[in-house]
């Protein structure tokens, strides 16, 4: 159900690669892994407004856009 509800953006560098696309729940969890990929969507869900940000201290930032 989360990819019915979000679109998941990611962009910025990760290990040398850069990053600038939708990426589906399993693209999310091979970049941040379960633990931050929960907590990444916890914070969307509770989330009021169209749109939620998150930046990460490694140089990700992970947009989640409801639709």
């Amino acid at each position: 159900m989360i990819n019915f509800n979000f679109k998941i953006k990611v962009s910025g560098m990760c290990e040398g690669v850069k990053y600038n696309t939708l990426v589906g729940v399993a693209g999310l969890i091979k970049l941040v892994g379960v633990e931050m990929a929960n907590k990444l969507l916890n914070r969307a869900f509770r989330c009021m407004s169209d749109k939620e940000v998150c930046k990460l201290r490694r140089g990700l930032k992970i947009s989640f856009y409801k639709h």
